[in-house]
């Protein structure tokens, strides 16, 4: 009878271990599998330039591609803590509350923004090569909006809409 009992103890435990095997597995690949289409239509495209680095600065220029449709345009950059970014350039670069710089013109297709200067300060003297430094640039586009009177604004927490495209499959 204990041979009865430790058996039937062993089989429960295996039976229990084994029911969750395979959420245990799911948790452990990185295979997935997705099926349908959808297509993100912004009407925007634009690019960050970066043309020139000199003298610890970085010059960013925003561009929009030929025939997007009109975009407000913000930029930032992070670095680690042990340096500070000084911003300048235009007058039409704005510090915002969120420490992002907002251009004041609206970017119509086929425009730059004017130079985003941001100058990497506290850099060690003995320091003589640039690429150990690592300043990241981000920037983001909302579209232009027109209030009831037709006058433009932006709205950097609007959200895209997103419809089923015609002809996809789920």
């Amino acid at each position: 009878m204990k041979k009865k009992s430790i058996f039937l103890a062993v089989f429960a435990v295996v039976l229990a271990l084994s029911g969750t095997a395979g959420s245990a597995w799911a948790y452990f690949t990185t295979y997935v599998e997705a099926r349908g289409m959808l297509t993100l239509e912004l009407g925007d495209e634009t690019t960050i330039d970066e043309p020139k680095f000199e003298s610890w600065t970085k010059h960013i220029v925003v561009s929009s591609d030929p025939g997007s449709k009109p975009v407000y345009v913000r930029a930032r950059a992070f670095c680690g803590s042990q340096y500070s970014l000084v911003y300048s350039g235009s007058d039409k670069w704005t510090p915002g509350s969120d420490g992002y710089y907002y251009y004041s013109d609206i970017l119509n297709g086929g425009e730059k923004t004017e130079e985003l200067l941001v100058k990497i300060e506290n850099v060690p003297e003995d320091v003589a090569d640039a690429s150990e430094f690592n300043v990241a640039v981000v920037y983001e586009t909302t579209p232009v909006l027109y209030d009831e009177d037709g006058k433009p604004y932006a709205d950097w927490n609007a959200k895209q809409e997103v419809t089923k495209a015609e002809g996809g499959s789920n």
